[in-house]
């Protein structure tokens, strides 16, 4: 499997923008700027890599933990994740130095150390969470 996207940026690094595209269509040329990486410039006005990065650990997580509940025997109504990307001035650059995973799970007939133990296992291994150089903490809370 192999799944691409596409960036076209014009003009500097300040004062230029782009847009990105995804092979699937479901992002087709979404602007982006230095304004909304980093001057939190209304969403409406575009996205940024670590919004999508942040879409992408949440939904990769998510299925990871769904899947490895399943295969534990229960079955999941709901996994609500928030993943927040922390990116910092490093050096002449910046990084993301970290993740944190916000879940919620309604998760019938499960013990919340099982919760807890499923939850991490997901985090440590769905694969964006592997990809990923970065310290990623999480929170799990089993709701009814």
């Amino acid at each position: 499997m192999r799944r691409t996207a596409t960036s076209v940026w014009n003009g500097t690094g300040t004062k230029g923008s782009g847009h990105l595209s995804t092979q699937s269509g479901v992002f087709d040329q979404q602007p982006y700027s230095f304004k909304t990486r980093f001057e939190n410039e209304d969403g409406k006005k575009g996205t940024n890599p670590e919004e999508l990065i942040a879409a992408a650990h949440a939904g990769c997580f998510n299925m990871a933990l769904g899947v490895q509940l399943e295969q534990a025997g229960f079955e999941p109504e709901e996994l609500n994740t928030q993943a927040a990307v922390q990116l910092e001035k490093q050096g002449e650059g910046f990084a993301i130095t970290k993740i944190h995973l916000t879940l919620k799970g309604k998760v019938p007939k499960i013990s919340s150390e099982q919760f807890q133990e499923l939850a991490n296992g997901a985090k440590a291994n769905c694969p964006i969470s592997q990809v990923l150089n970065a310290d990623i903490s999480m929170e799990a809370e089993l709701i009814s």
